[in-house]
C-alpha cells in the first residue's frame, strides 16, 4: 500500500497543471453520465485562448460543458456527445454540441478499432488499498477509453460511490499519468412526473410480466410507473439485466420482488452498466454485492441479453410509423437523446426464451399551438431517425392497447397500429394508409 501512496503523491497535481497535458489538435475523452469530469472541464475551458482544434467526446454529461460554452466559435473546442442529456440538448440547439451515432453495446469495439484518443479525463472514486480507482456509477465504456488513451487524468472525487464488478469497473494507478483531487456531490436526477396515460400504459405492460422475468427499464415516466406498480404487486423472483439502474429497481428490491433466482448469468445479482437517480440509488449501489457493474459490451450485447429467460425490455419512443419504424431520439431534425441501448435490448429480448421487447408511447401529444398530434403516423416526420427498424419492432403499446408486429405484413401492421391509436385520429390514419397503399381490409372502411 505504501508504494501506491508514494506513486499517488507523485502524480497528484492541480487541475490547472493536469490540463496542460492537452495539446492543440488533441482528442479528449470525458467519462460519462453523472461521472462527467466537472473540475477538469472547467480548468480546460480556461485554456480556450491557448488551444486550437481540441475535439472533446462525452456521453450524457449532466453538467453543461464549460469547454463548449467558452468557445461559441467552436474553433478552439469542438464538443460532441454519444447520447444527449438535457444540458447537451440545449448546447446542440445553440450549435455548440454535435451528436455521434452508435449502438451502445458496440462502443468498446469502436474504440478498439477506429477511435484515437490522446487524453482521457475520468471521474473516479478514491484509490483502494490495492491501487485501484473505481469508475463509480458510470462503467459503460470507460475502460475502453482508458485502454485507448495516450494520457490519463483522474478526477478523484470522495463523493463517488464504489460500484462493485462485474467487469472492467476500475483502473490501476500504474495506468494513470495525473491525479486531481475534488469533492462535489454526484448530481441527482429527479424522477419524471407520472401522469394518467403513463399509468394506463404501465397497467398494460404489467400484463406481460410474470414471475421470474428479467427486467430492463428505459428512461422516462412510463418505465418508472411500471417499476412503481411492480413494487406494489405480488410479482416475485424477478431478475435485473439492464443498461441503466434507476430508483425503481431499489424500490422493487426492497419490496422483495427482485431476487435474480432464475437468471442464467449474474444469478442473484442486478447487472447494469450505469446508474442515474437519487441519493437513495447512489447509497444503494455503494459497495453492495447484489449489484454488478459491467462494461456495456457485456450488458448490452444482444447475445448476453438473450442468455437470460423471460427478458422484458421496456422502452419509450417519440413516434412510430405504420410500417413499425420507431423513432426514439429525434424530433424531426432536432436531436433529443440518442439510440443508446434501445435497439440492443429490443433485439436481444426477442431472442430470450419467453422474452418480449416493448416499445411504449402515449398515443398523442399536444403541440405548442394546442393541436392534438398523433405519435402513430403514416410515415415518420421529416428528419426523424429510425432507432428500431420495422424488422426488429415486436410489441407496441399505447394507452389504447397492444400491437404485436413480428411476423405481420405491412397491411396487418397498419391495422394493428391504427387500432391502438387515439380514436380521434384513427379515421385520418386509415385514409393515409389507403393513400400510401397499406390498407387492404378492415372492419373500418376508408372515409
Amino acid at each position: 500500500m505504501e508504494s501506491y501512496i508514494n506513486e499517488y503523491n507523485q502524480k497528484l497535481v492541480s487541475p490547472e497543471t493536469a490540463v496542460q497535458l492537452v495539446n492543440s489538435g488533441d482528442w479528449v475523452e470525458y467519462s460519462a453520465f453523472v461521472m462527467a469530469p466537472k473540475v477538469l472541464d472547467e480548468a480546460l475551458s480556461k485554456r480556450v485562448n491557448e488551444l486550437w482544434d481540441v475535439k472533446i467526446r462525452a456521453t450524457t454529461s449532466i453538467f453543461p460543458a464549460q469547454v463548449a460554452l467558452a468557445d461559441p466559435s467552436r474553433r478552439h473546442f469542438l464538443y460532441s456527445s454519444w447520447h444527449f442529456s438535457a444540458a447537451e440538448r440545449k448546447l446542440h440547439s445553440q450549435g455548440l454540441c454535435s451528436y455521434i451515432p452508435f449502438l451502445f453495446h458496440e462502443a468498446p469495439l469502436l474504440y478498439q478499432r477506429y477511435i484515437d484518443t490522446d487524453v482521457a479525463f475520468l471521474t473516479v472514486a478514491p484509490m483502494d488499498e490495492h491501487g485501484f480507482f473505481n469508475f463509480g456509477t458510470s462503467n459503460s465504456f470507460t475502460k475502453a477509453i482508458a485502454d485507448r488513451a495516450k494520457r490519463i487524468v483522474l478526477e478523484v472525487n470522495d463523493k463517488v460511490p464504489v460500484c462493485l464488478g462485474g467487469s472492467n469497473e476500475s483502473i490501476h494507478i500504474s495506468q494513470v499519468d495525473a491525479i486531481v483531487e475534488t469533492s462535489w456531490d454526484i448530481p441527482e436526477i429527479p424522477n419524471p412526473k407520472i401522469n394518467d396515460v403513463d399509468r394506463a400504459i404501465a397497467r398494460l405492460v404489467m400484463e406481460e410480466i410474470e414471475d421470474g422475468a428479467c427486467l430492463q427499464l428505459g428512461i422516462g415516466a412510463m418505465p418508472n410507473a411500471v417499476g412503481a406498480m411492480i413494487a406494489q404487486s405480488d410479482l416475485k423472483d424477478l431478475g435485473v439485466h439492464t443498461e441503466m439502474l434507476v430508483d425503481s429497481y431499489v424500490d422493487m428490491y426492497e419490496a422483495g420482488c427482485i431476487t435474480g433466482r432464475h437468471k442464467s448469468i449474474d444469478r442473484y445479482k442486478m447487472a447494469y452498466t450505469f446508474a442515474m437517480g437519487s441519493k437513495k440509488l447512489y447509497e444503494f449501489v455503494h459497495r453492495n454485492p447484489v449489484c454488478a457493474s459491467h462494461d456495456v459490451l457485456y450488458t448490452n450485447d444482444p447475445a448476453n441479453i438473450a442468455r437470460n429467460d423471460k427478458v422484458v425490455a421496456i422502452n419509450n419512443a417519440i413516434e412510430i410509423d405504420l410500417y413499425g419504424q420507431v423513432c426514439s431520439e429525434t424530433a424531426g431534425f432536432r436531436q433529443i437523446s440518442g439510440t443508446g441501448g434501445q435497439f440492443d435490448f429490443i433485439f436481444g429480448a426477442f431472442r430470450s426464451r419467453g422474452g418480449k421487447g416493448l416499445i411504449c408511447l402515449s398515443s398523442v401529444f399536444t403541440d405548442n399551438q394546442g393541436n392534438l398530434v398523433s405519435r402513430i403516423r403514416p410515415s415518420l416526420s421529416e428528419g426523424a431517425v429510425v432507432t428500431v427498424p420495422r424488422t426488429v419492432t415486436e410489441y407496441v403499446i399505447t394507452e389504447y392497447g397492444k400491437a404485436i408486429l413480428k411476423g405481420r405484413s405491412t397491411w396487418e401492421r397498419a391495422e394493428a397500429l391504427i387500432n391502438i391509436a387515439h380514436p380521434k385520429v384513427q379515421d385520418e390514419l386509415i385514409r393515409e394508409a389507403d393513400r400510401i397503399g397499406l390498407w387492404v381490409r378492415s372492419s373500418k372502411q376508408v372515409g
